[in-house]
């Protein structure tokens, strides 16, 4: 392999700061443990943002070298494939399987772009201000209901790229319009998965790091209650952003006639017509699933159980829509992997006191808000450097929560508004897999790199903002203080 001038010096750097920290030089407060643990954090880091290697591999090779030197312990590292989150995720994404399987999700999409009225057409005159900007959010809204089915934002835009492709062919003649389309998707996508605890592997980072840090268990239905609102608010304003940047008034002003039937025409997957079997066995299924996520605090049934059961009914031979090992084969087992990794690697920054010494030369005195507002800024950077979406989660989540204590700030509102502006990654066609899988479509008009950086410079200082805002005066009265408890 290969690496070039930037590689090499990451690389070097990374390796610098690893020898500088093992030298047995006098770090006040800085014993054995904590080095190594910063050594491995620091190669780890500067390997993720330098290099081309494999996250996972980094991650793995992160948490087997933090064993090997005693810092945790092997059930430690392997005890995290075990964690409740793990199989959450695994679970969901077998319920996924039998979703898309069946096609509802597409057909819900097209139900919900086509007007939600049997397929009757958009138009500025029968419908107020409706045409492309009914489009855009309605388009939007079904973006978000995909959250609680895909529970993964690469999973969620191939599921959405064909309902995207029919709109294109149907929008043929309206090449700007297309283009928004085609950049609306990903930004939703991306922006709305905060709605839901499995939204992301990030969410389950966070979750497992403040458990470890502080004890605080945030369930599927307190996620919920935090995220959905940010979520919605975020992808309406976002699509606002988008159809302001990306089309002209003229655009914006002619009238839409889209159809289910021609959504049809374009698509592999029936949309219309009334429900098969499958789909209606996979729609309560699914309808369950949620509900029961939902009232968790009734019947105390852990999300993870609740979703093992599902997973379990869907790929029944009786009752099911999917093969188990159909569905197994579209689990991203590299990302579980990762997730437990650097679940491992999070441990051990607790636990040596390297997160606390690493943030203890911070300046003291800020307020909640000040405080918040760096890590929110920080956050929305760091895609910047680091383009997985889980190991900015990783490397951040572990700091924000010591820091936060140190600061007197709650650190679950800490962890939640970092995780939350981490979604914000539009800047650069490959800061994300979805916004890379719509950057180029054979045969379809869509964005360029100036387009997302025109986008970015209203939507990053947007979500931030927004961010903020919730942390400081929504997530209070939803349960969470700024302040420490």
């Amino acid at each position: 392999m290969t690496l070039n001038v930037r590689q090499t010096a990451t690389l070097v750097v990374a390796l610098s700061i690893c020898g500088l920290l093992l030298v047995p030089t006098n770090f006040p407060g800085l014993d054995g443990d904590a080095r190594l643990t910063l050594a491995v954090f620091a190669l780890a880091t500067c390997a993720w943002i330098g290099t081309p290697i494999d996250d996972t591999y980094i991650a793995l090779g992160a948490g087997l070298a933090l064993t090997a030197t005693g810092v945790i312990s092997s059930e430690t590292l392997f005890g995290t494939l075990g964690d409740e989150t793990v199989w959450l995720l695994i679970c969901a994404f077998v319920l996924a399987a039998a979703v898309r399987r069946t096609g509802l999700a597409g057909r819900a999409a097209a139900f919900l772009v086509s007007g939600a009225r049997g397929g009757s057409p958009l138009s500025e005159r029968s419908r107020g201000r409706g045409g492309v900007r009914q489009l855009t959010h309605l388009t939007t809204a079904a973006l978000v209901v995909t959250a609680f089915a895909v529970p993964a934002t690469s999973g969620r835009a191939a599921l959405a790229l064909p309902v995207f492709l029919a709109l294109a062919k149907v929008l043929g003649d309206r090449k700007r319009v297309v283009v928004m389309l085609a950049l609306l998707f990903p930004t939703v996508i991306l922006l709305s998965a905060v709605a839901t605890l499995i939204g992301a592997g990030a969410h389950l980072i966070t979750v497992n790091v403040l458990f470890e840090a502080t004890g605080e268990q945030i369930g599927f239905t307190q996620w919920l209650l935090l995220g959905l609102p940010l979520a919605v608010t975020s992808s309406h304003l976002a699509a606002e952003a988008v159809l302001l940047t990306m089309t002209r008034r003229e655009d914006r002003t002619g009238p839409v006639r889209i159809t289910a039937t021609q959504i049809q025409e374009h698509s592999e997957q029936p949309v219309t017509g009334p429900l098969s079997t499958e789909e209606t066995r996979c729609a309560l299924l699914l309808g369950t699933v949620v509900l029961l996520w939902c009232s968790e605090p009734l019947h105390q049934v852990p999300p993870a159980v609740v979703a093992l059961i599902g997973a379990v009914v869907a790929s029944s031979p009786a009752l099911g829509t999917v093969r188990l090992k159909d569905a197994l084969k579209t689990v991203p087992w590299p990302l579980l992997l990762f997730m437990a990794a650097t679940m491992a690697m999070g441990v051990a920054l607790a636990d040596s006191g390297a997160a606390k010494w690493l943030v203890g030369g911070l300046p003291s005195g800020l307020s909640p808000a000040v405080f918040l507002g760096v890590v929110i800024a920080v956050s929305t950077a760091a895609h910047l450097v680091l383009q997985s979406r889980s190991a900015r989660s990783s490397v951040l989540v572990p700091l924000v929560v010591v820091a936060a204590v140190g600061a007197g700030v709650n650190p679950v509102a800490a962890a939640l508004a970092s995780t939350a502006a981490a979604g914000f990654c539009h800047t650069l066609p490959a800061s994300a897999k979805p916004v890379t899988l719509f950057a180029d479509i054979p045969g379809t008009p869509t964005y360029s790199p100036r387009d997302l950086l025109r986008l970015s410079a209203v939507l990053a200082p947007l979500t931030a903002a927004l961010v903020l805002l919730f942390a400081l005066a929504v997530w209070p009265l939803l349960g969470v203080p700024v302040l420490a408890p």
